[in-house]
């Protein structure tokens, strides 16, 4: 495998508490140095002068399709998308046709990633059977198999007896749980958030009480019988629910996802069935709530929740859309663009939601530029500017609400494991 040495960018490597101009030399798929200044014959360096390298993204929450629905994504078009991303580890959801609920199905994903993979792929495996929240499903066998966490994501557990036996099992393995937080009762026919605005368009809300009413019967389950990741938070009570528990030291960790803090509620009052997704986009104060969670560390990190769907599912009245966007070619520019650039957040906190906290959580040896590590590796212009167009995303989807958007911050390189899988913003696989 051929040497690379990358020279002069700014290495923002939170793991290691480095933020810097240095140079990283990286052989046989691993990182072998990053110093001041290093020279490397006969092979040619990258100039990263400008630029901004980083441990390659790591994305604990993403929907790959497969097995089941190729029309939407394919393995091979998803870790391509990522790679586009700068994601070079990425968690795929169990809820694939068929459900990622045995040992077999966690198997099948990892040979399908490794031998069309462009980034590294692990399976999130069922919490329970067929997602139908009535028997747990062979938990420790998927773990065996490869599984690094479990989650129901689509479908909360809705049972607390067996969202407990799933706590008690799964800390057993040090696999985290992944709570989808969503009371169906409340959410029960409604397609966008339950407030004034639904009212004026016509459209059934979904209330954020939905969201919030299982945050906290999982905090407290949390308190009692061990850690719970919960997905996609995405209301401004909800934040404080976290806030106040972890205060108290329980053991919760959870994620937002870029929607929720640059998109209201407003994307969808002209009926823009991209922006339709579950849970609903809020109000100012609830966007204004997830970017303070975000940078008093309330919210441990970012992922996409990138959950790609044909035309056919998206083009139809508002009602009958799937919920769900496509986010890994936009995630890093919209955190830069509406977080960073507007010091929000400061860049090393950004880096670090992406990177060394959701390998912390999932117990994986990723997220960070340290020698000896595995060389995943991004540079990223953080001045580009580029307007967003779905047509050319690599996802086999383009159900995106930023078509159009001007965004900065733009993936040069992508090296994952030592190998170039994107230069100069294009894919070489």
């Amino acid at each position: 495998m051929a040497k690379i040495l990358i020279k002069n960018g700014r290495v923002i490597d939170p793991a290691s508490n480095v933020d810097g101009v240095r140079d990283v030399l990286i052989e046989n798929g691993r990182v072998t140095a990053v110093k001041s200044r290093l020279t490397l014959r006969q092979s040619p360096a990258i100039d990263a002068k400008g630029m901004l390298v980083l441990p390659g993204l790591i994305d604990m929450h993403s929907h790959l399709r497969d097995p089941g629905r190729p029309d939407k994504e394919t393995i091979f078009s998803g870790t391509r998308s990522a790679a586009m991303g700068g994601f070079t580890s990425i968690c795929c959801m169990a809820n694939t046709s068929p459900v990622i609920d045995t040992p077999a199905a966690v198997k099948y994903v990892l040979s399908k990633a490794a031998e069309e993979g462009a980034v590294n792929v692990y399976p999130v495996a069922a919490i329970t059977v067929g997602l139908k929240g009535e028997a747990l499903a062979e938990m420790g066998l998927m773990r065996e198999a490869g599984a690094i966490a479990f989650s129901d994501d689509g479908n909360p557990v809705a049972d607390a007896g067996m969202m407990r036996k799933a706590l008690e099992y799964a800390a057993q393995f040090g696999a985290p749980i992944i709570s989808h937080c969503e009371e169906k009762g409340l959410a029960h026919g409604g397609s966008m958030n339950e407030s004034a605005l639904s009212t004026a368009i016509g459209l059934p809300g979904i209330p954020a009480l939905s969201e919030e009413i299982m945050v906290a019967r999982d905090i407290m389950l949390a308190e009692e019988f061990g850690l719970v990741h919960i997905a996609h938070v995405s209301s401004a009570k909800s934040v404080e629910l976290i806030r106040r528990a972890k205060r108290r030291g329980v053991k919760i960790t959870c994620e937002t996802c870029p929607h929720y803090f640059s998109l209201t509620e407003e994307a969808v009052r002209n009926y823009d069935t991209n922006a339709k997704v579950n849970p609903p986009l809020k109000s100012k104060k609830d966007v204004q709530a997830i970017i303070r969670g975000l940078k008093d560390g309330t919210i441990d990190v970012i992922a996409t929740d990138h959950a790609p769907h044909n035309i056919e599912e998206k083009n139809v009245e508002f009602n009958r859309a799937a919920f769900g966007m496509v986010g890994f070619e936009t995630a890093l520019a919209l955190a830069l663009t509406n977080l960073a650039e507007t010091k929000a957040l400061k860049l090393k906190n950004l880096v670090k939601k992406f990177t060394v906290v959701p390998a912390q959580i999932l117990n994986l040896n990723k997220g960070t530029l340290k020698v000896g590590s595995d060389a995943d590796v991004i540079i990223v212009d953080p001045k580009a500017e580029w307007t967003v167009d779905p047509a050319k995303f690599a996802s086999k989807s383009k159900n995106s609400p930023f078509g159009g958007f001007k965004l900065n911050g733009k993936v040069l390189y992508t090296v994952v494991g030592g190998k170039v899988v994107v230069k100069n913003g294009k894919l070489l696989v």
